[in-house]
């Protein structure tokens, strides 16, 4: 009887989430809003520290609209980590503004620091600074955010954070989604916690976040009739899912733990094969581990990332390779890049493991095993052929 399937990331819903959707369901708030949207985005803002929250449909929503509210369009540019998921970037070519590739620093993984420094520097001396920074907070871990923040505010240069993948995580005690003047998170069915779909706009400036409520809800004026003075976006969540976000909301110290606790198994499973090297956390972060991430050398290993996710496909077990990042990718393949070795490899080698917040021992130890015997299969020296 084959093994049943281990998924990358799956869902973790519990019995206070499914109360709080029937109950939702039971009132016939049905359509976008309702006191579930109201709640959920009081809570969450609460959780952060802040004062105001908006829920949408989803990260990519809230990203475009972040990059909208800091009045970014055409003949723009935008600095983005190459090493992103296509989301990122797709935010920024929704306004009609260019994406400048950045390249990871090995020691995070994430944004390198001084490559930002190098291209705002040489952008000021041409005359023509980025309209914005955008951020990702990759894997659940928080960007270097010290040097970053200190060189965008010498240039005046305003900063999004895509904190997507890293709710729960914190950098120097402060919250992820809080550094930039927005912060945008997502409820995918994949993320630490989940509506099924749907994203979050964090700012510490509340009138970003009604704005951001306006232009989400078809920018419709206040009027009896039907009256809109400018263009709108279908992009509120709905009342259904903000229920079932209030209940993630509630366990979301819970589910963080047990992210982390699947790294230290991985680690104490895996972390003295030789070749193995899982993604580093920096000294002043908290990450979330949403994803357990590690990188493979094949000439110490005994074998390939590809090998190695082959080996657990064929045990009906996902895992994935690191973000293939922007600038290899056909669709950004005209866009400038400052680096790109450094994500080249991470991609070349990296490899992201089972992660879920619901996974048992049974299924760590079920992927353990599987990476092992890939790595001592290949030790076994091959036979010589007779003279």
């Amino acid at each position: 009887m084959p093994h049943p399937r281990l998924y990358l990331s799956p869902p973790h819903v519990d019995q206070s989430s499914r109360e709080l959707l029937l109950e939702a369901f039971d009132s016939n708030w049905i359509a976008p809003l309702g006191p579930h949207v109201t709640a959920f985005e009081k809570e969450f803002a609460a959780r952060l520290g802040l004062r105001d929250a908006a829920a949408l449909s989803s990260g990519t929503a809230a990203l475009h609209l972040a990059l909208q509210l800091l009045g970014v369009g055409p003949g723009d540019t935008v600095l983005v980590p190459t090493l992103t998921f296509a989301a990122t970037v797709n935010a920024v070519k929704y306004t009609g503004a260019e994406p400048v590739f950045i390249d990871s620093d090995r020691q995070t993984w994430n944004l390198d620091p001084a490559l930002v420094a190098d291209e705002l520097t040489c952008a000021a001396r041409r005359g023509k600074l980025p309209k914005a920074v955008v951020t990702v907070d990759l894997y659940g871990q928080c960007a270097d955010y010290e040097p970053i923040l200190a060189v965008c505010g010498q240039y005046g240069v305003a900063v999004v954070e895509d904190a997507a993948e890293a709710l729960g995580a914190t950098y120097n005690s402060q919250p992820a989604g809080t550094f930039g003047e927005i912060g945008c998170f997502s409820f995918n069915g994949n993320k630490i916690i989940t509506t099924s779909g749907g994203g979050m706009l964090v700012s510490g400036r509340p009138e970003f976040c009604e704005r951001a409520r306006f232009l989400a809800s078809q920018a419709r004026d206040p009027a009896p009739h039907y009256e809109h003075s400018c263009i709108g976006y279908n992009y509120r969540m709905s009342n259904l899912l903000a229920a079932v976000g209030r209940g993630q909301l509630a366990v979301l110290d819970e589910r963080v733990a047990a992210r982390r606790a699947n790294f230290d198994a991985y680690c104490g499973g895996l972390g003295d094969l030789p070749g193995i090297h899982f993604m580093p956390e920096h000294a002043r972060s908290h990450s979330t581990r949403w994803l357990t991430c590690l990188t493979i050398d094949p000439h110490q290993f005994g074998a390939t990332r590809e090998d190695v996710r082959l080996a657990l496909e064929d045990q009906n077990i996902e895992s994935r390779p690191v973000w293939k990042p922007m600038h290899l990718q056909a669709v950004f393949r005209d866009c400038r890049i400052r680096g790109g070795a450094v994500s080249e490899s991470l991609f070349h080698t990296g490899l992201c493991l089972p992660s879920g917040s619901n996974l048992s021992e049974k299924d760590r130890t079920r992927v353990v095993q599987t990476v092992c015997t890939v790595h001592h299969r290949r030790q076994v020296p091959r036979p010589v052929a007779a003279a």
